[in-house]
């Protein structure tokens, strides 16, 4: 792709409606603008796309698909594993090539506008993008989610959108909209049901806990095992080989069995690791259609093509 070029992966409250998904997805469709991957996870409840493109149309893209999430979205109705606060959660912006990180919190700037005025949605702004230092990572802001948020908002001044509100869309909540580097969506199963062990183990490791740099994680039910579910937001500080290695530890310390493990949406090519214990574990990783910059290449077809 030539000129600047952005990614934006936006995540969904959805992930059991292939249906509702799918039309989210169609509605991002637009003149430069590729399809790089989407997913869904019926345990979370929620799915990931990838986008890529000039930065104009990749906004665009972005607030489309907000609207489209908040048509067919309740929030009242939604039950998963994953935190969240809207519909439309979270909708980061990522330099790829030919433009800064803060160019992308501008660009930010903007959607969250749009999205504030098209849908009435509010949004936060986080990451590169926060209006507020305290507002800078996103666990922060989705703390209460939007059951706990929409009372909040009342309640603590502190908590109120950086647009519109005080009040939360009453069906689709609110957006968080930011800018950020690119991040790993890293999940690992283990051989148990006991979630407590991973929620251990995941204090033990998360940046926010006293762990590792830039590494989020939570422990979790998913597809009838207990899940350690990470995003990790610094691999140039904190490889994801050192991570591997700092969960290994903590699992023999705890005699748990860690068994497969799974990349979530695109990883960067300086992500990878070849020939590391923590690549050999994934499950069905495919460099042609998870290595971002092969994707970029070769975009998939989009909905209904």
């Amino acid at each position: 792709m030539n000129g600047a070029v952005i990614e934006c992966v936006p995540n969904f409250s959805e992930g059991r409606d292939a249906a509702k998904v799918q039309a989210i997805v169609s509605a991002m469709r637009g003149e430069g603008v590729r399809l790089l991957d989407w997913s869904m996870d019926a345990d979370h409840n929620r799915s990931v796309v990838t986008i890529a493109g000039s930065a104009d149309a990749v906004v665009e893209a972005g607030v489309r698909g907000v609207g489209k999430a908040v048509e067919v979205i309740d929030l009242n109705r939604h039950e998963g594993e994953h935190p969240r606060i809207g519909a439309a959660d979270v909708i980061p912006f990522v330099p790829v090539s030919g433009i800064r990180l803060e160019q992308c919190a501008m660009l930010a700037r903007q959607a969250g506008l749009e999205i504030w005025r098209r849908f009435g949605v509010p949004v936060y702004f986080y990451e590169a993008a926060a209006a507020r230092p305290d507002r800078a990572n996103l666990e922060d802001l989705r703390q209460g989610q939007f059951e706990g948020l929409r009372e909040l908002v009342h309640k603590d001044p502190r908590r109120r959108p950086d647009l519109g509100g005080p009040d939360l869309h009453p069906t689709a909540g609110a957006c968080a909209v930011g800018a950020r580097k690119f991040l790993v969506a890293y999940n690992i199963y283990f051989d148990s049901t006991d979630v407590s062990v991973v929620r251990t183990i995941a204090r033990g490791i998360r940046a926010s806990s006293g762990g590792l740099k830039g590494v989020k994680a939570i422990g979790v039910m998913a597809n009838g095992r207990a899940q350690l579910s990470m995003n990790i937001t610094d691999f140039t500080a904190t490889p994801i080989s050192q991570v591997h290695a700092a969960i290994s530890a903590l699992a023999a310390k705890h005699r748990a069995t860690m068994a497969e493990s799974e990349v979530i949406g695109l990883i960067p090519e300086a992500a990878c690791e070849r020939d590391s214990a923590w690549m050999r574990q994934l499950a069905e990783f495919d460099a042609e259609t998870r290595i971002l910059e092969r994707r970029l290449e070769s975009p998939i077809a989009w909905p209904g093509d």
